[in-house]
């Protein structure tokens, strides 16, 4: 008998932190059909929050490990991590994946960037999940990297389990409390909150793009493994291909 394979069209891996809840349920719910998000855990929150540097070996023995499922792209899913040593620091880190697994790779970072650079949007209004020290220093990345923040608030959350249980109204709230006219798009930080179920309700109200770490991790993502599909209830960025618009905007 002869029997028909089956195969993926992709395959994605992500490099999360232990404490986080909130990538594995999203990716199940948004990634395309045929796309196949693998994960590994690492310690790099919370008790084991260390500079990258020392970070950077754990990072990358998990990527060596999701190299051998076959993934077709790497992403080191943690905003504050991969913000946490500056613009220079993380492309040295992509770049060292992209070394062990041999594919490309990405970091909740990076994909922040290229989503705001394929949206042309320059003056950002920035949310985060943190309190305000380390607000301020993923505040800090994103002046680094080019962007302008008109407004900004730091919502304080008192830690990982409050993370994961507030709701997506938080967000939506927090972002009209800050909206402002002159703003390209707004920013709501942290790959460990249900932001990213208020996207859609927020472009309607604000008529501006709005990113969120997973939705611009996976949008990335999808487009580097060549899916152009666009995902229902991701928003904006959906409607665009990384690879022709961000490279035009270079």
């Amino acid at each position: 008998m002869a029997y028909r394979t089956i195969l993926t069209r992709a395959r994605i891996g992500f490099i999360i932190p232990s404490s986080n809840r909130m990538v594995e349920p999203q990716a199940a719910k948004f990634m395309p059909e045929g796309v196949q998000p693998h994960f590994t855990r690492i310690g790099m929150t919370n008790r084991h929050k260390a500079p990258l540097d020392q970070l950077l070996p754990r990072i990358l023995d998990a990527a060596e490990l999701l190299a051998d499922s076959q993934c077709d792209v790497t992403v080191l899913q943690c905003t504050g991590t991969s913000m946490s040593g500056g613009v220079d620091k993380e492309a040295h880190v992509i770049r060292e994946i992209e070394r062990v697994t041999g594919k490309p790779a990405l970091s909740a970072a990076s994909s922040l960037t290229t989503a705001f650079r394929t949206l042309g949007a320059k003056k950002l209004v920035f949310i985060s999940e943190s309190k305000q020290d380390d607000h301020d220093k993923k505040k800090d990345f994103v002046l680094e990297a080019g962007y302008d923040v008109l407004a900004d608030k730091a919502v304080a959350l008192s830690g990982t389990d409050e993370y994961c249980i507030m709701p997506p109204e938080l967000w939506f709230d927090t972002a009209m409390s800050l909206r402002r006219d002159d703003a390209d798009a707004y920013f709501i930080s942290c790959a460990n909150i249900r932001s990213i179920d208020a996207i859609e309700a927020l472009e309607k109200e604000l008529g501006k793009p709005v990113v969120t770490s997973n939705q611009a991790a996976f949008w990335c993502s999808l487009r580097m493994a060549g899916i152009q599909d666009v995902v229902p209830g991701l928003g904006q960025l959906m409607q665009h291909d990384v690879l022709r618009t961000a490279a035009a905007a270079e």
